[in-house]
């Protein structure tokens, strides 16, 4: 992506956020180019998934601003957001264990005529091989692995353009962490504009475009990907982590 045609999707300015009285934010600046990957690491309690929730909508917006695509959306509903083309997979509660792997589907074109839903169904298991044979099995009934498909391919199902995965690949064997990464890898193809929180830093950020490295509720650095994964102190104390 150059600078001649670069567009800014997500602009976050002195961003301050947390749960109730908690602050857990303590003035974030971060943008994303439309098109680009982008992932945040740091440190257990920096902040990182309270940053993507008070984006969308879901943790307490204290100050700052939140811009998408030009738009001030500070402390916009989680409905309007993802009319708006902004999809969200959380870390955990990320599907309905009573409903099936179709129904958890539907959950997420539930705005949707019959056979616009079914084309969007058919696109996500085109994704995702694995859950098409799983289709009437519930949700509980899933690895750890298909859920994480199923969480993903839930919001996939309203064709979003800018989606925020936190920890996509948190507690996954390496293979299924290879399988959810190769599908993020092909949503950056087809021009989603991507912004990750991962703890297995190396894995998102040896694709990713650009890293920011929060701790205590601030960003520390930041830089392009490459330079973070070359600087051997931020090597050392932040990716690490995955070497435990």
């Amino acid at each position: 992506m150059t600078e001649a045609t670069s567009k800014t999707a997500l602009d976050v300015t002195a961003l301050e956020g947390g749960y109730g009285s908690v602050q857990i934010l303590n003035g974030i600046d971060l943008h994303v180019d439309e098109g680009e990957f982008v992932t945040i690491i740091g440190p257990n309690g920096c902040g990182k998934s309270t940053f993507i929730k008070a984006v969308f909508g879901l943790a307490s917006h204290y100050g700052g601003t939140v811009k998408y695509d030009g738009e001030n959306v500070s402390g916009w509903r989680t409905d309007k957001l993802a009319s708006r083309g902004i999809g969200y997979v959380p870390q955990v509660d990320n599907v309905f264990p009573t409903l099936t792997v179709r129904e958890n589907m539907e959950m997420g074109g539930i705005k949707f005529g019959s056979r616009v839903l079914a084309d969007c169904i058919g696109r996500v298991c085109w994704t995702f091989p694995d859950l098409e044979p799983r289709m009437g099995d519930l949700a509980a009934s899933l690895s750890g692995g298909e859920r994480q498909m199923l969480a993903i391919s839930r919001a996939l199902i309203s064709n979003p353009k800018f989606l925020m995965l936190d920890e996509p690949t948190a507690a996954l064997s390496p293979l299924y962490q290879q399988q959810i990464m190769s599908c993020i890898d092909g949503l950056r193809n087809e021009g989603v504009t991507l912004l990750l929180v991962e703890q297995n830093a190396r894995l998102s950020l040896a694709r990713s475009d650009r890293g920011y490295i929060f701790a205590g509720g601030k960003v520390v650095h930041t830089g392009s990907a490459q330079e973070l994964l070359d600087d051997d102190g931020i090597g050392a104390y932040f990716l690490g982590l995955q070497e435990d």
